[in-house]
């Protein structure tokens, strides 16, 4: 890149981008608002290091969040240098330790061919765990235990603190995983393993433990830049202090209005505090949105501000006006189904610029939501394409293939060897397996090197320990050929090896499409070798194998990372999953309070902030135009269940916002006229009140007394007052009342028997 096209480049950003692109030496907050142009900031801040300071592409180290946003990170940064930027390190969080950990894990007592626990492998082994220690897993669920020792983990809370802390607490749970937290770290280092969590945890602990490391890494990487800053756990913070200490030239870019998952450790204080943390740094505000309409940005700022803890800033765009807002008022969720179906396509049928289904995407809280959404998609027969279902990599086949390659490449992994053991059928038993595992603890090996030697064991049927044998020299056989072949033909060879195509044709039909899903993974496999080799450094090239490298890319691989942006179909997602992403028409359904908000979030201040923010990001998720569509009853937990309109919407100026009902809610109402949105009023203090719509069809309330915000009740203990917040659904409804005589209670509706204080 010549310095005039450099020139150019810069000068192509508006003022605030160009402050960040420039922005030379010291840490810096850059607050991007949702599509402000932030990977665009970040990729050509790369280039003018290079080309303008004159900073080496090797001494630069950049974080994403997914491996999609680092390969668009990659290409882009290519398009400017001209070519591959070969030596910069760039990946997510778990990616970035992942490598280090291939480098440096001997130091901490693992080989560098170590395995990667993906979710399910994990909770297998936590599961063996428990029985392990003679805990009940139906008792303590396995998932439960995984979320608080995931929680200890992005503390950096290691599992001896863990235990000194809780052992001999009050709380039984927590007793319980003080047990189970240091016998399963220990059986991951005894398979030779690690889990997600570690990837964050291990780099730090490797950091700490080796200054020398440390130096290595920070004299290496002069400038960091990170993705989505505000997503950051204390151990990825942790990480990232540790390596820019030194020279304090951090770059990170976030939205704080965006932090939308503190419930898997997020800390919302790494960037509200930042400045604190970095004194003197610079901070930069990028407000000027180039993806939503004026009309959606207002709504999106209107919700937003209600919120306490933030950076503040509002959010601005030059695509004056727009469509308005629709808010659809449906029967149910089939019936909130059918609208969307139907408005998508008459959209695509004779709206203006939209002849794709791909630029169509539905939201919900819950993936449970999408059950009726599908249900009427194929009714209509409109493609449609799901992110977060079944994953490609988490199909029974693909698990099945993936562990023969993750058992050749590390012998100690009992979660590969107990899968393929007897798959395709080798005549080993249950039995076998369970005489096996005896003598591989008495003999204090592994179950592959126990296998291979069953017949000495003893205890172990004759047939089974002959089959044994012959599967260990089978593994061993393979596992010299994976040191000499490539990764893609080792696979196709492995298969052929298996017969498994013949075994999965006996399933039926549906081994039909598993062949075809082992067949697309071997594809994936051919195609690995020559992407590894451009990001790896000289020294790795030699170092690492590639059929550890391979399992390590399919282990990191995430839900969005899947989605086809070039397949011709509606999207539906969690608003989880649709951070980063936009559409011309957007529909975020299930609007409903208890529901989004969920229920839950009334009783924490800070989650119904990230509830709301959650609502902010579906929202300038839409380039065109929003629909957002709420039932008068949804079917939850095998119940239906009365719903309410979310607060959320309310914040919504009416201006900007017209309200509708389906013409099948219309039709169970007749010929009564239906009021555009719900009405409130002010009251004395100034306090929003709720106004009852009297076109209320109580036909529709299946679940007992109604009680709305504003309204007068009676207790028989705690005598009249006024409601001021109703939450929930069904039997779960809770009714906040300010009573004249007591104060403020909390009441579950379905004991406190209130009645209607019609005297006041």
């Amino acid at each position: 890149m010549s310095l005039r096209s450099e020139s150019s480049l810069v000068g192509s950003l508006n003022p605030e981008q160009r402050v960040a692109v420039e922005h030379f030496e010291g840490p810096a907050l850059v607050l991007a608002g949702a599509g402000s142009g932030k990977t665009r900031v970040l990729t050509t801040r790369v280039a003018h290091l290079v080309h303008e300071h004159g900073v080496p592409i090797d001494r630069i180290l950049a974080v994403t969040f997914t491996n999609k946003a680092a390969g668009e990170m990659r290409e882009r940064i290519g398009q400017f240098l001209g070519g591959e930027p070969r030596g910069m390190w760039m990946g997510t969080f778990h990616a970035l330790g992942a490598r280090l950990l291939r480098r440096h894990a001997h130091l901490l007592g693992w080989d560098r061919s170590f395995t990667i626990f993906d979710a399910e492998q994990s909770l297998r082994q936590i599961k063996r765990t428990l029985q392990s220690l003679d805990i009940d897993p139906k008792r303590f669920s396995p998932k439960a235990v995984r979320a608080m020792m995931s929680g200890a983990k992005n503390q950096l809370v290691s599992p001896a603190s863990f235990r000194d802390q809780h052992e001999g607490g009050f709380d039984l749970f927590a007793r319980t995983v003080a047990r189970v937290y240091p016998a399963y770290q220990k059986a991951l280092k005894d398979q030779n393993a690690f889990d997600f969590d570690d990837l964050l945890v291990k780099p730090v602990e490797l950091f700490t433990a080796h200054p020398g490391v440390l130096e290595q890494y920070r004299a290496r990487f002069s400038f960091l830049l990170v993705d989505e800053y505000q997503d950051t756990n204390h151990a990825q913070f942790r990480f990232l202090a540790l390596l820019a200490e030194g020279h304090g030239n951090l770059m990170v870019v976030g939205d704080d209005d965006q932090s939308i998952y503190g419930w898997r450790g997020a800390d919302l204080r790494n960037i509200l505090d930042f400045e604190e943390t970095w004194p003197g740094a610079t901070v930069i505000r990028l407000e000027r949105n180039y993806r939503s309409t004026a009309t959606i940005l207002e709504a999106a700022n209107a919700v937003i501000s209600e919120n306490v803890h933030r950076k503040g800033k509002t959010l601005r765009t030059e695509r004056e006006g727009g469509e308005g807002i629709d808010r659809v008022e449906c029967a149910d969720e089939n019936d909130e189904a059918r609208v969307v179906v139907d408005e998508i396509s008459r959209r695509y049928e004779h709206g203006p610029g939209l002849h794709n289904y791909r630029d169509f995407a539905i939201l919900y809280r819950t993936n449970a939501q999408s059950r009726a959404l599908e249900d009427a998609f194929r009714r209509k027969g409109v493609p449609y394409q799901i992110v977060g279902g079944v994953r490609f990599y988490e199909r029974r086949e693909i698990q099945d293939v993936m562990g023969y390659l993750r058992l050749l490449s590390n012998p100690l992994d009992e979660d590969a060897f107990r899968r393929v053991v007897n798959y395709p059928r080798r005549g080993i038993g249950n039995r076998s397996i369970e005489r096996l595992v005896e003598g591989a603890e008495a003999e204090g090996v592994g179950l592959l090197e126990a296998a291979s030697r069953a017949s000495e064991l003893g205890g172990i049927p004759t047939g089974g320990a002959r089959a044994l044998e012959r599967f260990a020299g089978l593994i061993s056989t393979w596992s010299a050929r994976a040191a000499t072949v490539r990764v893609g033909p080792l696979l196709e060879d492995l298969v052929e090896e298996l017969d498994l195509y013949r075994h999965l044709e006996d399933e039926g039909p549906e081994g039909e499409d598993r062949i075809d899903n082992v067949k697309e993974l071997i594809a994936g496999a051919m195609d690995f070798d020559a992407q590894t080799l451009e990001e790896l450094d000289p020294d790795e090239i030699d170092t690492f194998s590639e059929l550890d490298l391979f399992l390590q890319r399919v282990a990191l691989v995430a839900d969005v990372d899947r989605l086809d942006p070039d397949s011709d179909a509606v999207t539906m997602m969690t608003l989880h999953n649709a951070k980063g992403l936009e559409f011309p028409v957007v529909f975020i359904t299930g609007l409903e309070d208890g529901l989004f908000p969920l229920s839950r979030a009334y009783d924490e201040p800070a989650e119904m902030e990230e509830e709301r923010r959650l609502f902010y990001v579906g929202i300038t998720r839409a380039e065109d135009k929003l629909f957002v569509c709420h039932a008068r009853q949804r079917r939850r937990a095998g119940e239906y269940m009365y719903g309410r309109l979310s607060p959320f919407v309310e914040a919504i100026p009416e201006a900007l916002i017209e309200g509708r009902t389906s013409s099948r809610l219309e039709s169970v109402r007749g010929s009564t006229p239906h009021r555009r949105r719900p009405r409130f009023e002010r009251d004395a203090a100034d306090d929003r009140r709720f106004v009852p719509d009297e076109t209320f069809e109580p036909s529709f309330n299946q679940d007992g007394p109604r009680y709305v915000k504003g309204e007068r009740v009676a207790h028989a203990t705690f005598g009249s007052g006024t409601v001021k917040e109703v939450t929930g659904f069904g039997k779960d409804t809770k009714v906040t009342v300010d009573f004249d005589d007591v104060g403020r209670k909390r009441l579950l509706v379905r004991y406190a028997n209130l009645e209607k204080d019609w005297i006041a």
